[in-house]
C-alpha cells in the first residue's frame, strides 16, 4: 500500500510512503488508509509552519471511501477525491437526475468527450452519516467494447461515482481531476519494474526493508526524470528503457589532481542525453 505525491501538472510523482499489509488484512481497512496517510504527510515540506490543509488533496479509489477515513481527513481538514461505491438505492436515485442536469464528461486533455456526462448526487442520496459538506458526482458513460455491465449500471450506461469536499469547479473538471488519480497506476508500474513484483526474503520486517529500497529507487527515477530530463520523451521512459538507454551505458571514474572525474563510452547512442542531464542536475540550486 504506498501513497504518491504529484509534481506540476504533468503528474510526475514518487511514493512518499508505503506499509506493507499481512495478508489476511482488508481493501478497505481505514486504520491502514490513515496510517499510510499521516506518514506521507509528515514528509510533505512545511509552509509558514503549516502541513496540511485543503492545497492537500487526497486522492484514493474506491477502497478509501469509508466512514473512517473521510471522518480523519476532514479532521485534518485535507481536500478528498475519493471513489464512492454504488449500491442499487443510489443507483435508482441517479435515474431522478434531471436529463438538462448532465453535462458532457472531459476526456484526458480536458476536451469534450463523446459519449460520457457527469452530473452531481448529492442533494438525491442520504448523506447524513457522512461529513459534512462531503458532495457525491457521478459520471455515466457508454461501455467500452467488450465490457460488461454491472448491477448498478443503468440504460446500457457504465455509472461509476466519487466524493468529494472541494466546493468550486466544474463537475466535469472535478471529474477529471478524479480521475487523474490513475496516475499512481504507472507508478505502482514503475515499482514493481524495480523489484517490487515479489518480496524475495522470508522475514516480514526484512521484506519491509526490501520495500522500502525499492521506494527509495522509485523516487530517484521520478525526480531524476523530472529535473534531468525536463523537455525530453525520456521523461516518461520506463524503468526497463532507461536501464537500456542510460543506465547501463559503460563508464569509469578516475582521480587526478584531488578531483574525481566520471568518464562515459564516448560512443554510446544516448551519452549526449545522459551528459545534459548530468550537466543540468548540477546547474540545480541547493538549499541550506
Amino acid at each position: 500500500m504506498c501513497a504518491f505525491v504529484d509534481h506540476g501538472s504533468e503528474g510526475t510523482g514518487e511514493p512518499l510512503a508505503t506499509l506493507l499489509r499481512p495478508g489476511n488484512a482488508g481493501a478497505n481497512t481505514a486504520a491502514d488508509h490513515i496510517t499510510v496517510t499521516a506518514d506521507a504527510l509528515a514528509q510533505l515540506p512545511q509552509v509558514h509552519g503549516y502541513r496540511v490543509g485543503k492545497s492537500v488533496l487526497i486522492r484514493t479509489d474506491s477502497a478509501g471511501g469509508t466512514h473512517e477515513f473521510l471522518d480523519y481527513l476532514t479532521r485534518r481538514r485535507l481536500a478528498y477525491s475519493v471513489g464512492f461505491g454504488l449500491t442499487e438505492a443510489t443507483a435508482a436515485a441517479i435515474d431522478r437526475i434531471s436529463p438538462e442536469t448532465w453535462t458532457p464528461a472531459y476526456d484526458a486533455d480536458g476536451v469534450h468527450r463523446d459519449g460520457a456526462w457527469v452530473a452531481e448526487l448529492t442533494g438525491l442520496i442520504d448523506l447524513t452519516n457522512w461529513p459534512k459538506g462531503m458532495r457525491v458526482i457521478v459520471r455515466k458513460e457508454r461501455p467500452h467494447p467488450g465490457a460488461q455491465l454491472r448491477f448498478t449500471d443503468r440504460d446500457g450506461l457504465r455509472l461509476t461515482a466519487f466524493a468529494t469536499n472541494t466546493v468550486r469547479g466544474q463537475y466535469a473538471a472535478l471529474e477529471l481531476r478524479h480521475r487523474r488519480r490513475a496516475r499512481c497506476e504507472d507508478r505502482i508500474r514503475t515499482a514493481k519494474d524495480c523489484g517490487l513484483t515479489n518480496l524475495p526474503l522470508h522475514g516480514f520486517d526484512q521484506n519491509r526493508i526490501w520495500c522500502a529500497v525499492v521506494m527509495l529507487a522509485c523516487e530517484l527515477i521520478a525526480w531524476t526524470q523530472m529535473l534531468a530530463f525536463t523537455h525530453h520523451a525520456a521523461r516518461r521512459w520506463e524503468p526497463k528503457r532507461l536501464r537500456h538507454r542510460l543506465f547501463t551505458i559503460a563508464a569509469k571514474i578516475s582521480r587526478h589532481a584531488r578531483r574525481t572525474r566520471l568518464k562515459l563510452a564516448a560512443h554510446a547512442p544516448h551519452v549526449d542525453l545522459l551528459l545534459d542531464g548530468i550537466a543540468r542536475l548540477a546547474t540545480l540550486p541547493t538549499k541550506t
